[in-house]
């Protein structure tokens, strides 16, 4: 008799929020397909917000997203759009994206309590890119670094 593998649920394949950044998702593609490219990222994230409040989607623009050091604020960089305080949108109009903007966007989801982001770019081609940083990952590279700067003590 042949010996079967556990089941997994469908629940445990779903990313976190997927429900949410599958609607997101879909919001990007109808702007994209009616505005095509060649916007400044500002009327992409501007024709999203319309969007958002069509869908009744709850949104906020250019979130301030401090950044620290030594346990003190040295600065603050904008995010696009936030979704429903659980989904940070990173809007991009380039030619394709590349590695920098993965990490400007992991950088977002570092610097808060946010663990999901989607890297949106209305470029020639439409490209999205989902990233998550857990808390839970977040809380163990802090005392990582923590030690580390202690001496590994």
């Amino acid at each position: 008799m042949k010996e079967q593998s556990p089941q997994i649920s469908a629940d445990e394949r779903r990313y976190k929020y997927s429900d949410l950044t599958e609607q997101i998702i879909g919001v990007f593609y109808d702007v994209y397909n009616e505005l095509g490219f060649g916007f400044l990222e500002s009327v992409y994230e501007h024709a999203m917000a319309v969007c958002f409040r069509e869908r009744g989607l709850n949104f906020k623009q250019q979130v301030a997203v401090p950044v620290w050091f030594h346990d003190q604020k040295i600065g603050a960089y904008d995010a696009d759009l936030l979704v429903c305080d659980t989904v940070l949108v990173e809007l991009k109009a380039c030619k394709a994206l590349d590695s920098s903007h993965d990490a400007q966007l992991l950088h977002y989801l570092r610097s808060t309590d946010i663990e999901v982001g989607l890297l949106l770019n209305f470029g020639p081609r439409p490209q999205v890119r989902r990233l998550a940083f857990e808390n839970e990952r977040k809380k163990i590279s802090v005392h990582l670094r923590k030690s580390a700067a202690n001496g590994g003590s």
